[in-house]
């Protein structure tokens, strides 16, 4: 790859944050690739604002990787499945706050997406478990070490912790990944993590590779 790379962490509906952001990036469309880790939907209030942005760039040509975040995981088992138990679940996760970005939409609805703009939807579905370059594994939540990444579980990808984030591990290749919130993004010699809690008030924060500068909103 030629460029540069440039990862941010969870946006959870902070539109405007994600606006400014991007605005702040020294991003050469013609040569850089935007990573996104997931989790652009539900705790904040305009997951839609999120979803149009991330859809325009797209249609403008910007190289971009959506992987899928726990949050887009449950609400596509959801609709895939129908099964009531996992309701509960994307309520706690905030999902009525994202049904109102769309103009209130019903639970019932849930089961169809059909509160979803086709374009909405399309993103959706084209959200990968996780992203590998020559030197960087890019995931939601982490990784099980003791599995080829190619065999890891998506559920894990998607929502795994522990032991991810107390052992420290050589995975091969350095892993930048979101899911877990902290106060300032985490630097290790084999982990970038960068969900620094931008729905709960703090920032929004990026990650430029291999350069390892971060940018904030």
């Amino acid at each position: 790859m030629s460029g540069k790379i440039f990862a941010i962490g969870d946006i959870h509906g902070c539109a405007a944050k994600l606006k400014l952001l991007l605005s702040r990036l020294p991003f050469d469309q013609a040569h850089d690739t935007l990573v996104l880790l997931g989790d652009y939907l539900d705790r904040g209030s305009d997951a839609k604002g999120v979803l149009d942005q991330l859809c325009r760039l797209r249609a403008e040509g910007i190289r971009m990787i959506p992987l899928m975040g726990n949050h887009e995981y449950l609400l596509l088992e959801y609709h895939r499945s129908g099964d009531q138990v996992l309701l509960p679940y994307l309520r706690g996760l905030g999902l009525e706050n994202t049904l109102k970005s769309y103009g209130g939409a019903s639970l019932a609805q849930l089961t169809s997406l059909a509160f979803l703009p086709p374009e909405h939807r399309a993103f959706l579905d084209s959200l990968l478990p996780y992203w590998e370059t020559e030197e960087y594994i890019f995931v939601h939540a982490g990784l099980r070490h003791d599995q080829p990444l190619a065999e890891q579980n998506i559920s894990d990808l998607c929502e795994v912790r522990e032991p991810f984030l107390s052992e420290e591990r050589d995975y091969g290749k350095r892993v930048i990944f979101g899911h877990t919130p902290f106060a300032t993004p985490l630097l290790t010699p084999f982990r970038i993590g960068i969900d620094t809690g931008a729905v709960y008030g703090n920032l929004l924060t990026a990650v430029e590779l291999p350069g390892l500068r971060f940018h904030h909103a």
